[in-house]
């Protein structure tokens, strides 16, 4: 049998970063979280976090954090039918998804919304490129996650969410100054471009649909969606925008696509965790029932 104390703690620690604040959380002393941490590495023969700053779990350590999650979702599912429990007195359960950031800057906040405001649930995220979110859910660290993998993920189901549709844009400045003669394969050589991070292939795949060539242009590299929206409209460089978000800009005047009708779409799958938990059949139908309506 486990010993969910000590698996209490290892989750708090993985969650806060140190021993110190997993204490704070707790109610007890940090002496107290090692000495429950340290008698579970014992038992199991292996070490479940590597302490350093911030703690960060083994292998181990993320299928015992994503094991305490679990149970947290099934005894709150079972805690109305105890007539001895003080529901009341207990914290909140929270959940840990990953995310990528577009969709975290355009429909999942609605989602999340609605869930949480039926649960009470509070939500942890892990903001990932959507071509890796799916490999969060593999290791355990999130119980859900919102990829462009509908490959099957062991333990889980996956659902089609629709299509997040991408814009290629500039400031109308940045045009004048880099596409005088139209946009060309060889003008997007020599543009800058913006680039999310060193996974971020929304840019090269775009020219590469369109002008049938790898893009090898100036890039810089702006991880944030925030911020790649703001270098956009400064006239940086040019970038794939979510259309929910372009779109606006360009009614304004503020952004001009490079090719009007060639949009780029991403193909979007929410994959959960296979749990008979209410929480997370609630959470599925919210993440939907907002997908269809706002995805392509």
């Amino acid at each position: 049998m486990l010993d969910y104390p000590a698996l209490a703690a290892v989750a708090s620690v993985v969650r806060e970063g140190s021993f110190e604040r997993a204490a704070e959380r707790l109610g007890v002393t940090p002496s107290a979280v090692s000495q429950r941490i340290r008698a579970l590495e014992e038992r199991l023969g292996s070490i479940v976090i590597v302490r350093g700053q911030p703690c960060l779990p083994t292998e181990l350590g993320r299928k015992l954090c994503a094991h305490v999650d679990m149970v947290q979702l099934l005894e709150a599912d079972l805690a109305p039918a105890l007539s001895f429990a003080d529901n009341r007195t207990e914290k909140p359960v929270t959940l840990k998804l990953a995310v990528n950031s577009d969709s975290m800057a355009t429909w999942f906040p609605k989602a999340a919304a609605k869930f949480s405001h039926a649960t009470g649930y509070l939500l942890e995220f892990i903001i990932e490129d959507e071509a890796h979110t799916a490999d969060r859910l593999r290791s355990g660290e999130v119980i859900a996650a919102v990829s462009d993998d509908p490959g099957t993920v062991q333990g889980c189901k996956t659902v089609d969410l629709g299509g997040l549709q991408y814009l290629a844009c500039c400031s109308p400045e940045f045009a004048e100054r880099h596409f005088p003669k139209g946009v060309t394969a060889e003008a997007l050589q020599n543009a800058p471009c913006l680039r999310f991070e060193r996974r971020d292939g929304l840019q090269a795949r775009w020219v590469r649909e369109n002008y049938k060539v790898e893009l090898d242009a100036p890039m810089h590299w702006v991880p944030s969606s925030i911020g790649f929206l703001n270098f956009g409209l400064s006239g940086l460089g040019w970038g794939m925008h979510p259309a929910m978000i372009a779109e606006a800009k360009i009614a304004e005047g503020q952004l001009i696509e490079l090719a009007p009708g060639h949009p780029l779409e991403v193909k979007l799958y929410w994959t959960v965790t296979r749990l008979h938990a209410s929480a997370l059949r609630t959470f599925t139908e919210a993440v939907r029932n907002v997908a269809k309506e706002t995805l392509i």
